[in-house]
């Protein structure tokens, strides 16, 4: 497979996935945050999505940002990766923190690099979909290297729980980005999707130099404990960062400097709540897609498993009630 030149991704995998805390507590009642669970049994989703990374950048240039209290999840399942394409924050402070630690050290090793940037706990039904257009993004970024270019779902209903991009005109093709939307009611998501509104998948390619430029002046420090500190000088350095958010804080604000890449629907998925890997799963089982292989690392959770449980703990719960009643 042929990659551009200076083409590298990155995987967020840093994240806690408090919402499916409920869904992801193993019989041990230790939460595995939901990048190293597996959706029907197989790779887990953050296996995925470096298979999916990959698509865009050859292994030496394919990196991922985990959290250093998660070591025991993402060993066995990183051992591919070049060691220091692993990049372990001390702590979690907030997605924008997250994503400036690993931009720093690939703007090290490559200052001409185009990154994308895939978080790590998404589903597809249609990865193929996604490839071309994560291909796409790539090219435009490596052309445009000013440009951020974000990915943009085309809905399938209106889903209160996610975030929209509202583009400046409805096409196919890449357009100026108008308003993000976090959340909103289900009478405004509807109204959302008729303007041409898109799902935000948090899914971006851009030149390293553009995403560096959304962090300003407030990240000074951040920014040179990040580049000049290691271990524990690192450590303490992040003990005293705020967290910050990278949507709410650090995108919005700089919507000159995007640019909304629209994807077809493909059957995406945040699976942020237990709602949403309930429907997911319906779909899959609707499309008659059944589970692949059993997982092959002892720390993976099933997720599908894990809602069946739930179902008949919440149905033996009603047999009880019924027979009280």
């Amino acid at each position: 497979m042929r990659h551009l030149l200076h083409s590298w991704a990155l995987v967020l995998a840093g994240g806690e996935g408090s919402r499916l805390h409920g869904l992801t507590r193993n019989v041990h009642g230790v939460v595995v945050p939901k990048q190293f669970c597996s959706l029907q049994g197989g790779p887990s989703l953050l296996q995925e999505a470096l298979q999916r990374a990959a698509t865009v950048a050859p292994m030496q240039r394919l990196c991922t940002v985990v959290a250093a209290q998660h070591r025991q999840w993402w060993t066995s399942m990183l051992g591919n990766l070049p060691r220091q394409n692993v990049i372990v924050q001390p702590h979690n402070r907030g997605t924008a923190h997250g994503i400036l630690l690993p931009l720093l050290r690939i703007a090290d090793l490559d200052p001409a690099a185009t990154v994308v940037l895939l978080p790590a706990d998404h589903h597809l039904r249609n990865e193929e979909i996604m490839i071309e257009s994560l291909r796409e993004a790539a090219a435009l970024a490596s052309a445009q290297p000013d440009s951020i270019y974000l990915l943009g779902i085309e809905p399938e209903e209106p889903d209160p729980e996610l975030g929209y991009i509202l583009p400046a005109a409805r096409s196919r093709k890449p357009a100026e980005v108008l308003q993000f939307i976090e959340k909103p009611a289900p009478a405004h998501a509807r109204a959302l999707i008729e303007q041409g509104a898109l799902w935000n998948s948090f899914i971006m390619a851009a030149s390293v130099r553009a995403l560096l430029n959304l962090f300003d002046g407030a990240f000074e420090t951040a920014s040179r404990a990040m580049q000049t500190l290691e271990g524990a000088q690192l450590d303490e350095a992040y003990q005293h960062l705020r967290p910050v958010d990278f949507s709410r804080d650090v995108l919005s604000g700089n919507e000159r400097a995007l640019r909304v890449l629209p994807v077809p629907q493909c059957g995406w998925s945040d699976l942020g709540t237990a709602s949403r890997v309930e429907s997911t799963l319906r779909r899959l089982m609707d499309d008659d897609i059944g589970p692949t292989v059993r997982p092959y690392f002892p720390t993976h959770l099933i997720l599908a498993d894990q809602c069946s449980r739930q179902l008949s703990r919440a149905d033996g719960r009603r047999a009880g009630a019924d027979i009280h009643a």
